[in-house]
């Protein structure tokens, strides 16, 4: 079952490396790719506004393609992932790093973050949306680790 929060129901380019994005349950964000697009050499082509310009939903609707080209394929959840991120918000790919950079079991870190296993499985999977505290909570608990080593 596709969740709602990552079916793409508009996209379109909205400038230089810029897409407005809508889904299909409300949320609507611009995201800036220029980071991504310069990170990897595979979306080079993106660079061209022509390129960029040909954005559509893929086929199920679960990220964008661009110049109908399968090599240029964005996801839709780490679309909406980025979106967040650049709206200062916590995405569940911030709870999927910051669990691996702490090399943390589901377990241990929902025990870090003073919460149920459950509710970080749903923040993980992003079917909840993560809350500023849980965000504000990986930040405080990644600098008293730091206290601790030093």
């Amino acid at each position: 079952m596709k969740q709602s929060k990552f079916v793409i129901t508009q996209v379109s380019a909205c400038g230089p490396q810029r897409l407005a994005l809508a889904f299909e349950d409300g949320y609507a964000a611009v995201v800036d790719l220029a980071g991504t697009v310069k990170k990897y050499p595979s979306l080079a082509r993106l660079m061209d506004r022509k390129v960029f310009a040909t954005v559509a939903p893929d086929d199920c609707a679960l990220g964008v393609i661009f110049a109908n080209d399968d090599d240029l394929t964005l996801a839709s959840d780490n679309l909406r992932a980025l979106a967040l991120e650049q709206a200062g918000e916590y995405s569940h790919q911030s709870v999927i790093a910051w669990m691996h950079h702490n090399n943390l079991t589901l377990d241990a870190a929902a025990q870090a973050l003073g919460i149920s296993r459950r509710m970080l499985a749903y923040y993980r999977r992003g079917e909840k949306t993560v809350p500023k505290t849980v965000g504000l909570a990986m930040l405080g608990w990644d600098t008293l680790q730091k206290r601790k080593a030093a």
